[in-house]
Order: C-alpha cells, then sequence, then structure tokens
C-alpha cells in the first residue's frame, strides 16, 4: 500500500533562471511525497514509484508530475547498510550545527546589505571554508532551483530554509541534495558532463590537483560502472550504489578501561609513580646535574664565605662567586651534548644507552642553555647591584684588605669596573650569548628562509664567547694564583674532545668523498642519490649532515638517510622551505637540466654537472632503536617521513624468506627482531605521495603475508563523512577495486581522508598486541608529538600492552 500526503503548491515568481528552459515563467509544483509499502523486488513491475520524504523538484512538460520510470528504494530505504554507506553526505562542519550561531554569523555579512546573502557569501555563511567556494556555488544553486529562486541574493527565511535542508539529519534529503547539485539542468538524469564538473568541483575543495586533471577519465569511468544499459545518463539510484562501493568501516575495538578513581591521594600516587617509570632516565640525570650545580655553589660560596673580602662584600660576592662556579661548569658541559660523534659511538658500542638518554641530548642543551643564562644573571647583578657598590662605598680602612686585589687607589665610580678587562670580556659575552640564546627560539629558528641561518651563524659565536670566557677568568679580580683560575680546567677537556670532532668531521669528508648520481625534483623538495662511500656503514633511521661548498662554504645541514643501509647508494630527501635548501634546489635543479641537455647518464660517464657535495656522518637517532621492539609504530609528518622510509625498506631486505615474494634471501636475518609495523604517513599535500611513490609500491608487492601496515593520511581532503568529499571517497573505492591504485596517492597503498585518529590506532595496536612492547617512533613537527606521547603513557599504564616514544631531534 502506498500512501500519499497531500501535494502542497508554492508559487514563486523571479527573475528568468538559465536552467529553466520554456518553464522558468510558469508556477512549479512541488510535492511531498510520504511511502508506506512493503519492499518492492527490481524485478517487479508497477506502475507506481517509491519517493524519498524531502522536498523535491518535479519537472514536466505541461506542468506534469515526472515521477522516473526507475526505481530509487535503495535511497528510499532505512536499512542500516545504506545509513552507513550514507552518512557521509554532511553539508556542513560538525563545529557549526546551532541555528543561533549560524543566524549571528548571517546577520553579520547581511549587515551591509538590509538583510540580503549573496551567493558568494554562502560559504563563509555556512562554514565552509574559501577552497570550498566553487563548491558551496553549486550547493547555493541546487538549493535555489529547489525553490525556484532565481536571484543572486536570499533574505534570512530562504537562508533558514536553506539551512534546514543541509542540516537534515535525514541520509536521503543529503542524497537528494547532492544529486541536485550535479543536476544542473534538473530533468532528474546525470550526463558524464556534469559528472564530471562535480568531481572537478570535489577535487577543487579537497586540493587535490591530480584528480582535477584525470576529471574527465574519472566520469566515464563513473558512467561505464553505472549506466550499464548504456542509456548515457544515471539516475539517482545508480549514484547512491556508487556511495555503497565504499569500504565497510572496521568493527569497533573495545575501549580501554580507565584506572578505577580510588581518591585524590591515590590517584596523585600512581600518578607520581607512573611519571617516575616514564622517565627515570631523564630524571637521574637531571637530578645529578642539580646535585652538581649545587655542590659547586656551595663550595665556592663557603669558600668566600672564609675570606676578608666578605667583611666588605658580605653575601653578594658569595653569591657572585657560587653562580661564576656553575657557570663554568655548564660552559663546559653544554658542548658535549652536541658531540654527535661521540654520543653516537656510545649509544651504538656501549651499554651506557639503557640507563643514559642520548635520544634527550639537544633537550638537555637547552636546560643547560638555561642554567647559563640563570648563571649569567644572577653572577652580573650581584656584582653589578650589591658587591661593587659596597667596595665603592667603603672606608679606607675597610679597602685596605682589598688592595692586593683592586690596587692602591679605590675605585670611585662603576667606570672603573666596566673600562677594564673583566668588565669588556664580561659585557660582550653577555650581548653574544643574548644574540645566540634569541636566534635560537624556535620562533626564529623555524622562521622560513633564513631563520635556520641566523641560527647556525649566531650559534657559532661560541668561539669568541670561549675565548673571552678564558680571558674573563685570567684577568678574574679575587684570584691571582694560576691554580685558583679554574677555568681553564673546566673547558679544557671539552674543548678539545669538540676540537676533535669538528676535525673528524673535515678530515672525513674529505676522505668519504660523494657523487650525485641522480636528482629528482618535486615541488618544494628534492631527492639526491648519491655514491655510496667505502666504509660508510649506518642503521636505518640515522641521519647525516650535508654540505654543499657552491651555496655555502661553512653551513653543514642534517638530514635522514632515506636508502636503506643494504642498497648500493645514499639517498637523501630535502624540502626546500629555508634559502640555504632553496638555493641547492635552484642549483641542482639547474645542473640536472644541462645534464640531460648532454643526454649523459646520471649513474656513469661524466658527473660533473652537479655541483660538489660533502657529507659527514651518519650519526645516531632515536628511530635507530627500531629493530629492538617486536612491534613498531612508525609515524611521519610530511617531510618527516624519510627516517621511517628508511626503515621500512630495511625490515623488507629483512624480511625472512618465507615472507618475501619469491622467498629469496639476500642478507643473515636470525637476529632481526621486528615482526610487524605500522607505518602512518600524514601529509596535507597529494603531491607528497610522488616523494615515495616506488617505495610503497615495492612494500606493498613484497610484504604478501601483510607484516608491514600502510596508512597513508591526506589531511588537505575534507573527512569521509564530508559531502565534499563522499565523491572522491566512492572514485577512491571504485578504481581501487578496479585498477588496484589509490586514486589520492598513485600508489597500490589506500590513502585516507583527514587526519588519524590516534587514540583509535593506539587502541586496535593495544588490542592485536597484548602483552607485547610497541616502539612508537614520531619524526614531524611538534604538534602531534605531545599527542603520541601521552597516548603512549596512558596505554602502557591502563592496557597490558607497553608503548616506548621516541621523538626524532636534530
Amino acid at each position: 500500500m502506498i500512501v500519499v500526503e497531500a501535494p502542497y503548491a508554492e508559487t514563486r515568481l523571479r527573475r528568468s533562471s538559465p536552467h529553466g528552459g520554456r518553464q522558468n515563467q510558469k508556477c512549479k509544483i512541488q510535492s511531498r511525497w510520504k511511502i508506506m509499502a512493503p519492499s518492492i523486488n527490481s524485478g517487479q513491475a508497477s506502475g507506481t514509484s517509491k519517493r524519498s520524504h524531502n522536498n523535491e523538484s518535479i519537472e514536466g512538460a505541461q506542468n506534469s508530475i515526472d515521477v522516473p520510470s526507475t526505481k530509487p528504494s535503495e535511497a528510499g530505504s532505512k536499512s542500516p547498510s545504506v545509513e552507513e554507506a550514507l552518512k557521509g553526505l554532511n553539508f556542513i562542519s560538525k563545529k557549526s550545527t546551532k541555528w543561533v550561531e549560524i543566524e549571528k554569523k548571517f546577520n553579520g555579512l547581511t549587515s551591509s546589505t538590509n538583510g540580503s546573502l549573496h551567493r558568494s557569501q554562502f560559504a563563509e555563511c555556512i562554514g565552509m571554508d574559501t577552497k570550498s567556494n566553487e563548491f558551496a556555488l553549486e550547493l547555493f544553486d541546487a538549493l535555489a532551483r529547489r525553490r525556484k529562486i532565481t536571484a543572486d541574493s536570499i533574505n534570512k527565511d530562504e537562508f533558514k530554509e536553506f539551512w534546514e535542508q543541509i542540516s537534515a539529519k535525514d541520509f536521503n534529503s543529503r542524497l537528494r541534495i547532492f544529486f541536485d547539485m550535479v543536476d544542473k539542468d534538473a530533468n532528474g538524469r546525470l550526463d558524464v558532463d556534469e559528472v564530471r564538473q562535480i568531481i572537478k568541483y570535489s577535487a577543487s575543495a579537497n586540493k587535490l590537483s591530480n584528480i582535477n586533471g584525470r576529471a574527465q577519465e574519472y566520469a566515464t569511468m563513473i558512467m561505464e560502472e553505472l549506466d550499464e544499459e548504456k542509456l548515457g545518463y544515471i539516475m539517482i539510484d545508480k549514484l547512491e550504489m556508487l556511495f555503497r562501493k565504499q569500504d565497510g568501516k572496521q568493527s569497533p575495538i573495545e575501549e580501554h578501561k580507565p584506572t578505577k578513581d580510588t581518591g585524590r591521594v591515590s590517584e596523585l600516587l600512581n600518578k607520581t609513580k607512573y611519571y617516575l617509570i616514564d622517565n627515570w632516565e631523564r630524571i637521574w640525570v637531571l637530578v645529578l646535574w642539580i646535585g652538581i650545580m649545587v655542590g659547586l655553589f656551595t663550595y665556592k660560596f663557603i669558600q668566600y664565605r672564609n675570606k676578608a673580602v666578605y667583611d666588605i662584600m658580605g653575601y653578594c660576592v658569595c653569591t657572585a662567586k657560587g653562580s661564576a662556579e656553575t657557570l663554568k661548569f655548564n660552559m663546559a658541559l653544554i658542548l658535549l651534548p652536541v658531540c654527535r660523534n661521540t654520543i653516537t659511538w656510545l649509544r651504538n658500542k656501549t651499554k651506557l644507552g639503557a640507563f643514559v638518554p642520548f635520544d634527550n641530548s639537544i633537550t638537555f642543551h637547552k636546560i643547560i642553555a638555561i642554567g647559563i643564562g640563570i648563571g649569567v644573571a644572577v653572577h652580573a647583578l650581584a656584582h653589578l647591584t650589591c658587591d661593587f657598590p659596597r667596595l665603592l662605598h667603603a672606608s679606607e680602612k675597610e679597602y685596605e684588605p682589598m688592595k692586593p686585589y683592586f690596587g692602591e687607589d679605590q675605585p670611585e665610580n662603576y667606570w672603573w669596573f666596566l673600562k677594564g678587562v673583566e668588565g669588556v670580556t664580561g659585557i660582550i659575552m653577555v650581548v653574544l650569548m643574548a644574540i645566540a640564546f634569541t636566534l635560537a627560539t624556535p620562533k626564529l629558528r623555524l622562521k622560513k628562509d633564513s631563520g635556520f641561518n641566523m641560527f647556525w651563524y649566531s650559534h657559532h659565536l661560541f668561539v669568541i664567547v670561549y675565548t673571552l670566557l678564558i680571558v674573563h677568568g685570567i684577568k678574574t679580580y679575587l684570584s691571582k694564583d694560576w691554580y685558583t683560575k679554574s677555568t681553564w680546567m673546566y673547558l679544557a677537556v671539552p674543548i678539545t674532545l669538540y676540537t676533535c670532532e669538528r676535525l673528524l668531521r673535515s678530515f672525513r669528508s674529505r676522505v668519504k668523498s660523494v657523487k650525485i648520481l641522480e636528482f629528482n625534483e618535486y615541488p618544494d623538495v628534492m631527492a639526491i642519490h648519491m655514491s655510496k662511500p667505502e666504509g660508510f656503514e649506518y642503521k636505518s633511521g640515522e641521519y647525516m649532515f650535508v654540505k654543499c661548498p657552491a651555496v655555502s662554504p661553512f653551513e653543514w645541514h642534517p638530514f635522514s638517510i632515506t636508502s636503506s643501509p643494504a642498497e648500493d647508494r645514499l639517498s637523501v630527501h630535502i624540502r626546500a622551505v629555508g634559502d640555504w635548501t632553496k638555493e641547492l634546489k635552484a642549483i641542482l635543479s639547474e645542473a640536472s637540466k644541462e645534464e640531460k641537455s648532454l643526454s649523459v647518464e646520471a649513474t656513469g660517464g661524466s658527473n660533473t654537472q652537479f655541483p660538489r657535495v660533502v657529507i659527514d656522518g651518519p650519526y645516531g637517532a632515536p628511530a635507530q632503536d627500531y629493530k629492538d621492539f617486536e612491534v613498531v609504530l612508525l609515524v611521519g609528518l610530511g617531510i618527516g617521513a624519510t627516517p621511517m622510509i628508511s626503515i621500512i625498506k630495511d625490515i623488507v631486505h629483512n624480511m625472512k624468506p618465507k615472507d618475501l615474494e619469491g622467498g629469496k634471501s639476500t642478507t643473515n636475518r636470525n637476529s632481526f627482531k621486528t615482526k610487524r609495523a605500522y607505518f602512518y604517513w600524514v601529509t596535507n599535500d597529494q603531491g607528497s605521495f610522488e616523494w615515495f611513490k616506488d617505495v610503497m609500491d615495492k612494500v606493498s608487492k613484497m610484504d604478501i603475508n601483510g607484516i608491514i601496515e600502510l596508512h597513508n593520511h591526506c589531511t588537505s581532503i575534507f573527512e569521509e563523512d564530508d559531502a565534499r568529499s563522499a565523491l572522491i571517497a566512492s572514485l577512491q573505492s571504485l578504481n581501487h577495486a578496479k585498477t588496484g591504485i589509490d586514486i589520492v596517492s598513485g600508489t597500490h597503498v589506500k590513502s585516507y581522508f583527514g587526519r588519524p585518529n590516534w587514540r583509535d590506532i593506539y587502541k586496535t595496536i593495544a588490542h592485536n598486541h597484548s602483552g607485547e612492547r610497541v616502539g612508537v617512533f614520531y619524526c614531524g613537527a611538534p604538534g602531534p608529538a605531545a599527542t603520541l606521547r601521552q597516548l603512549a603513557l596512558d596505554f602502557s599504564h591502563e592496557t597490558s600492552t607497553k608503548f616506548d616514544f621516541r621523538k626524532e631531534n636534530f
């Protein structure tokens, strides 16, 4: 039985519409049909059709109601499978679903137009960003066609009707709106040109230039798939079938159970316990460091408390000298964390890595720098605001014991202190340190173009600072015997060690020369493939320094090695964001063009067109420890995927014969520990997938047993529940089923839309590897690192799976 709700007519006369044909000046009839009927099989003949209960524009000759002969029964069905497939057709952001907020935005945008919203403002008003303007305009036009609105502006009542339509929870309504967007001539049929156009709009909204350029090809593929009768068009039921071809979602994993709340005291104790367990390596190093500084300060403080100078200068001089002692210690210590060769040797050749956090060496370097800043401030203030004034105002009798230190004539003003060697060297050191500290702050160091160069050059002012520090220590007022001038004693070993490191880098870069074998250029990124020097042994995850004298004779820059140790060449992928990297890319690009013009093979013959490049390394990095874990989670953001790519290659090369296609083995893999790897690559640009396209395809082909699980996430694409990406998702599934190629990445690896749900990822891994230890390795922007680290701690505490988080540092 079919129950028809009484139709209603709405008459509105506006200016002529380009889509209405001869019937634009006529009153159109909008009908609402409410269907209550048993399911009808596709093979049944019936003179009636079920219609979805949303508002529809019914077009037909002579104002008759044109009921399609096709059966869009799935569109009217409310089965769970359809609900799941079509839940993604959302036109509005999850954050802006309240009419009160939207109305406020409408009022603001129309304050100068007498309450009239122009179609060009529609995207902004409903919460779509500027890159979705074309899509939003098509949405506006579709909604306007439904109501026979031909003007370019709408009032608040009309906008509210639009809003109610696009925010409707009923998926049939959203499907109908999407169909109307594509069906520009409102004839109830979609031809290949209309499908091509909506593909282009969707691709533009998601910044998918590759798909945009192949819109005609993909539209033809959709028509071939859905237009089985070769009619040259498809109806709404066929469009729904396309959406239903999307891959199903995985069944949800049961949420881990949080620790029960046993009271504030117990909760505090648990947090303290977990903090100590998670950070004990860092804690004992910091405690030792602070303990040494307290000891040195106390020792010097007591020493000067028992000297005659205390009678005039008091505790001021004790404080100044105590802080100076810690300052000398820290100035010596700060060099050790940047002795990369020494640290790499210690972590690779000794057992110290079990309790010394070498991965945090740069962080410790920064902490020491803070200690130096505090020491400088206390030392300078104690002198300038406390003990110097007391010396200047001392009586002749009080000054008598000070003559051996400050001379026969008592200082009369501050200028006496400032003009001396001690004052001049102190002031210059403070100025140079302030410059180096300021330019090392993340905001300036990560600044595009010149940020890294300013940081690099300012840090090399340390040569002047250390020279002045030694002079300052020798010329100190209150120490006259050589064995009491301890500054050089603190600095002798660290400076010698650091000097040897720099000499080793210079020597090694000359002995281990490389040639550029291949240069690949991508937007903002370049891949440099070099010959592998004899004896250059490294581990996946490590990095090396690169210098190109043609760009700068002094600058060395660190880059992760993207080749595998088993390969016969070295490779690095460099993002051109600073002035050094941009100039390097320009020089190599020009050389590559000249090389090609001369028809010289990249791997043989002449290689004189490329500029000279020297390398130094390899150096240890957190990612190299992945072999210590049977299960690893590898996360790379943008160019941060580089160390992970080397690891993936290494895992492929070390797979056991039974895991390899063809069962071949090239190395001894008995000691290889890693058995399962999850790789998540998150990038905001579709073109980024070109960087490692060959690697992805090779891994997916060789890894027949699924040891490595690859996930590509493109954040420029709206999540799958967004109408702007719904067609892309359906097209992706269709193309992958036909060709095995993902339309976003161009590889056999499927791409996901938007950012990963890290909590769900941890949850799944914890469920699949209960009781195991998982190594989490991350390289990329600092923002997500905090989330990944905290989730690793949470799941380690609340499940039987233990996650060990490591972050890449340079």
